[in-house]
């Protein structure tokens, strides 16, 4: 199941940089981790779904390049993400 409109935009109002802000890695970071989080919960249920966990992988390497990026360009605000999200780096 896709996530709510009312759960984007909470989520995006967590880690927006200023108003309007939907674009910036931090937003997209967290988006993916909630759909990440989100499947992985469906994966225990359901074991066999290929399918959806290869669109897991997709979105779980997305996060990664975001976050190199950020990484290279700004260490504070990549360490600020990874400790306010709780993500293990």
């Amino acid at each position: 199941m896709a996530m709510s409109a009312e759960q984007k935009a909470a989520v995006i109002a967590d880690y927006q940089q200023s108003q309007g802000d939907t674009g910036s890695p931090e937003v997209q970071v967290a988006l993916l981790s909630h759909q990440i989080s989100h499947l992985t919960e469906h994966f225990k249920q359901h074991i066999h779904d290929h399918h959806s966990r290869r669109g897991l992988l997709k979105m779980v390497n997305q996060r990664r390049n975001l976050l190199d990026y950020l990484k290279s360009r700004n260490q504070q605000r990549y360490k600020d993400l990874i400790s306010k999200l709780g993500l293990r780096r």
